[in-house]
């Protein structure tokens, strides 16, 4: 395991060079040659990187092998669970470079960039150890300037204190976060002036870092903060309006949809309405000229006549004469040969024109 030298705030002048260098890192695969060398902290955040990619590393061959162990439960670039190496047991520790496990480092053992959990735990760890969450220490260990100690100076004794910066991405702007580590109990600060253990601020006071306070959150006021993890709470009153809000939103959403169904239900009914007093108002209508052709019909019966035909016979029930005469009379009127004029000009209804029988050959069509 090759141990890195510390990182400070001077590699950032350095940082296109570094760029340069580490944008081909990580493309080797397992069995093709690497350089240990080449082995360094990402500038800006202090990432492990080497010449072989996320499942190898470089081994004292100068070749990418499998990895013997690893940090975290999920490792990137591992597709098959199965090929995940183990994590280490306890008493022993998986370094940056994950080739094999290895044994906690004793106080004053040279450890890696901020890696405490690199270290042994000191025998009362359960007094020192960071319950805050912060990541004060590991078990009451921390590795400050690459050296293993115990987090256990107390108020008013000298420290040791580890000053880094991380680059920080706001849009656009590039600007440096100076996070600053010291090996005082918990509850505790290293001032960086003094290099003395100093008691943490509460709420409202002032301070000049996170440090200082004992919610690790100093306010561009220059004020100490609530926690920056502390979950947000409002008061009663706040549920009983959303819940009020919530509520009223339902009745009237209810009440406009009953009111537009109720629109439409009474549209419809009236139309419904229209049509039937329409179909109704035929009907009448059919009914009424049915009884008046009934009641005409009854009528003419009723005046003696015996039936209806007999009006194309006679006009208010009075018989005519050519009613009673009999059909041969009529048909024989009816047929009788009559000309009004005749070929020689004479008319044939003056009474001096005779005709004889015996004279047939004289009469001209």
């Amino acid at each position: 395991m090759i141990l890195l030298l510390p990182i400070t705030l001077v590699l950032f002048s350095l940082g296109p060079f570094f760029h340069t260098r580490v944008a081909h890192a990580g493309s080797v695969n397992y069995g093709n040659p690497c350089s240990t060398a080449n082995q360094r902290l990402q500038i800006g955040t202090y990432q492990f990187s080497g010449d072989c990619n996320s499942v190898t590393f470089c081994n004292s061959s100068g070749l990418c092998d499998h990895k013997g162990c690893r940090r975290d439960e999920f490792p990137f670039g591992y597709n098959d669970p199965a090929n995940m190496p183990d994590r280490c047991k306890s008493g022993l520790f998986c370094p940056d470079e994950e080739d094999a496990c290895q044994p906690l480092l004793a106080v004053g053992s040279p450890c890696q960039f901020n890696r405490d959990d690199e270290c042994e735990a000191p025998p009362n760890f359960k007094e020192l150890a960071d319950h805050s969450g912060f990541g004060l220490n590991a078990n009451g260990s921390v590795c400050l300037n690459n050296v293993c100690m115990w987090a256990n100076v107390t108020v008013g004794n000298t420290c040791i204190v580890e000053n880094t910066g991380y680059i920080v991405y706001s849009g656009t702007n590039e600007t440096v976060d100076i996070v600053s580590r010291g090996n005082c109990v918990v509850g505790l600060y290293c001032d960086s002036q003094q290099k003395v253990c100093m008691q943490q601020k509460n709420l409202n006071e002032d301070c000049d870092a996170d440090k200082e306070c004992s919610s690790y959150n100093c306010l561009a006021n220059g004020k100490c903060g609530k926690p920056a993890n502390v979950p947000k709470h409002v008061g009663s009153w706040v549920y009983v309006v959303v819940g009020i809000c919530i509520f009223g939103g339902m009745v009237a959403t209810l009440i406009g949809l009953y009111w537009m169904h109720r629109g439409h239900r009474s549209a419809e009914r009236e139309k419904r309405m229209q049509y039937w007093r329409e179909q109704n108002a035929f009907r009448q209508n059919i009914m009424q000229m049915q009884e008046s052709a009934r009641h005409s019909l009854m009528s003419l019966g009723a005046s003696g006549q015996g039936s209806p035909r007999s009006t194309l016979y006679g006009r208010e029930g009075v018989q005519s004469e050519d009613s009673q005469m009999p059909m041969l009379g009529a048909t024989s009127k009816s047929s009788a040969l009559r000309h009004q004029f005749s070929d020689d000009g004479f008319d044939a209804s003056d009474e001096s024109l005779v005709v004889k029988r015996s004279d047939r050959s004289d009469i001209k069509f």
